[in-house]
């Protein structure tokens, strides 16, 4: 049974609340020092998360892609929940770098499936519609609107 997913994302400068066997890995910071992107590991099931804030660019997704990469090649995780549910922005200009140069390596550190939770943010969601008719060849990917829904998706691949 999955853990319920409103308590892996408790308030972003939360320590607290998280679901045992978590670890937060941090968060990547954009130059104002306001938080772009939190990653939390659920070793249980595999489990990456990147929780998304801000209005996103092509320099900030490219970052922390670069960041989750990191991540993902020290934890081999299976499974990845992207969560830009309270993100905006176009970052367009950055889904060349992620299909040629993050999902290959993505892909190599293990990850096996992934879910994204669109943002309700229109520019954001044609780039995320994008990103996925990239990545669908390449690994099992779906669309949702709440991380929940993400969650119970991902746990079919444990």
């Amino acid at each position: 049974m999955p853990v319920p997913l409103p308590s892996f994302f408790p308030q972003p400068e939360s320590e607290h609340a998280l679901p045992t066997g978590t670890q937060q890995l941090g968060f990547l910071r954009d130059e104002h020092g306001a938080p772009l992107l939190r990653q939390l590991y659920y070793a249980p099931e595999q489990l990456l998360c990147g929780q998304w804030f801000g209005n996103l660019t092509a320099e900030s997704v490219i970052a922390g892609g670069k960041a989750c990469l990191q991540g993902m090649q020290q934890l081999r995780p299976a499974l990845v929940l992207n969560d830009k549910s309270v993100a905006t922005g176009d970052w367009t200009e950055a889904l060349d770098w992620l299909e040629y140069e993050w999902l290959p390596l993505a892909q190599q550190y293990g990850m096996r499936a992934f879910a994204y939770v669109f943002s309700p943010d229109m520019h954001n969601q044609l780039a995320a519609l994008e990103f996925f008719t990239r990545v669908r060849p390449h690994v099992a990917i779906k669309l949702f609107y709440d991380a929940d829904s993400a969650h119970a998706w991902l746990f079919t691949y444990l």
